[in-house]
């Protein structure tokens, strides 16, 4: 379905708009289906999104900063993110040992777990998406997503 019928417009839309209606229809698209399968799991994106980043971190501690920046919303507020998580038990805080003002965050086996049972269902899903391109249109598009952030 294209963008005008989508938005049940028959108006003639500027190049520009169109494609980023596009971008904004489609990414709504996905976080719904996305957010759909982590509710089964009882996570959001953004506890999700935390948990992977916490994951990436090999057994080393994250602070507040480095998630935010590391966040693919960095409009969430991370600090209620990690709460939640902590009261779920899938993320822990430190009280750094050099300097006590410092706090770290650390991701639980718990989490670990979890994101296992997860990790497959988010590359079917992923692939159940993307499956109408060929890998030389997933390539393509990347380059042109990339341009269009830079």
């Amino acid at each position: 379905m294209n963008i005008e019928d989508f938005i049940k417009t028959n108006k003639q839309l500027p190049a520009s708009r169109k494609i980023i209606l596009n971008l904004l229809v489609t990414a709504n698209t996905v976080d719904e289906q996305i957010a759909e399968l982590l509710k089964t799991h009882e996570l959001t994106a953004p506890q999700f999104n935390v948990l992977r980043i916490l994951r990436g971190q090999n057994g080393k501690p994250a602070n507040l900063s480095t998630l935010q920046e590391r966040m693919v919303n960095r409009m969430s507020n991370t600090t209620r993110l990690v709460d939640k998580l902590i009261k779920k038990n899938l993320a822990e805080r430190v009280i750094c040992k050099e300097n006590r003002r410092k706090v770290e965050i650390t991701i639980t086996e718990k989490a670990l777990t979890l994101l296992e049972k997860i990790d497959p269902e988010i590359t079917k899903l992923e692939d159940q998406i993307t499956s109408d391109l060929s890998l030389q249109e997933i390539e393509f598009l990347n380059t042109i997503l990339n341009k269009l952030r830079n």
